[in-house]
């Protein structure tokens, strides 16, 4: 029985640049964005916790790339779920070079659509405040209560 392989990614962050869409010779467009992630760790010489960045490349396609390229900007929260995938190439000088490229198959855009970046909106530490979604504010008011006849109407 063969072993089934699983290459699956999903992360949060924040875009580091604004989205870059370009079209294919084929009319397919493609659209790349570089993510910043944060890992806590603990600092071994103070013992205070740190934030330690880390940055991945992904690549966007269609419409779905066209969408992120009209609606994303610089700092705005975003959720991908992807695939990694691994390229080689030679570069100018002669040198062999490789990356790893994260494969979206989805994005979802996280915060609000008007926020500026550090505005108070995802911080990473919840859900975000103020969303694309509109509130309805009916969930949120008092529910009326019935006129009392007295005990005699509870049926225990």
């Amino acid at each position: 029985m063969a072993a089934t392989n699983i290459n699956r990614v999903v992360l949060t962050g924040n875009l580091t640049t604004d989205p870059e869409l370009r079209s294919l010779p084929s009319g397919n467009s493609v659209c790349s964005l570089r993510v910043a992630c944060n890992t806590r760790r603990k600092n071994g010489s103070t013992g205070e916790w740190e934030d330690k960045p880390n940055y991945f490349n992904v690549t966007v396609w269609g419409a779905q790339g066209e969408n992120a390229a009209r609606f994303l900007h610089k700092g705005r929260p975003v959720a991908i779920d992807g695939r990694l995938e691994w390229r080689e190439w030679e570069a100018q000088d002669g040198t062999k070079r490789q990356a790893i490229d994260i494969i979206a198959d989805s994005v979802q855009f996280l915060g609000s659509r008007d926020e500026a970046p550090g505005a108070g909106g995802f911080s990473g530490n919840g859900p975000a405040r103020g969303g694309d979604t509109p509130i309805d504010e009916g969930d949120f008011q008092p529910a009326p209560v019935a006129g009392a006849t007295g005990d005699d109407d509870i049926p225990f």
